[in-house]
């Protein structure tokens, strides 16, 4: 009996399922070293700088890339800002807003380095609570521009898997 329960155990492990992560099929078609660029938008600069550094810190956690000059780099990443909005979604009981929601749009462009160029627009939301009868404090409103960034950077991650897969 468990010499027929090590030669199943053994067959699975063997055969495996063939399952990759999404992320796998990402830096197949990026490559690992990936050089960002962010155009700073003339009507709020300060968040190009927020999303530039949200960019960055996918490329590296999420992806699991490098970021590299533009000369060395497999793929560029030029990221512009669509919008950035906030909105109320949430009232106390007095009318006050408690909660709000920020929306990030982003339009990215990814040139290999084999001249493969392709853009996509994406969109990453962000729910955040405030205090009633507030408003949205500097510091909560870049962690919301930051926190919708990266959820649009995944959208974007996906779109670019579900390429690598075909």
């Amino acid at each position: 009996m468990n010499k027929i329960f090590g030669f199943f155990l053994i067959a699975v492990f063997i055969s495996a399922c063939g399952y990759k992560p999404s992320v796998r099929y990402a830096r197949e078609a990026l490559g690992e070293r990936i050089h960002v660029e962010v155009s700073i938008s003339r009507k709020d600069p300060k968040n190009s700088v927020v999303i530039k550094d949200a960019v960055n810190e996918a490329v590296i956690t999420r992806l699991g890339g490098k970021l590299s000059s533009k000369e060395l780099a497999d793929t560029h990443l030029n990221i512009s800002i669509g919008s950035t909005t906030f909105s109320a979604i949430l009232y106390d009981v007095d009318g006050y807003v408690v909660s709000y929601k920020a929306l990030v749009s982003l339009k990215t462009k990814y040139t290999t380095k084999d001249g493969k160029s392709e853009s996509f627009s994406t969109t990453g939301e962000y729910d955040f609570p405030i205090e009633a009868n507030s408003i949205i404090s500097d510091s909560k409103r870049f962690e919301a521009i930051k926190l919708a960034s990266l959820d649009a950077l995944n959208e974007f991650i996906s779109k670019i898997a579900i390429k690598g897969m075909k």
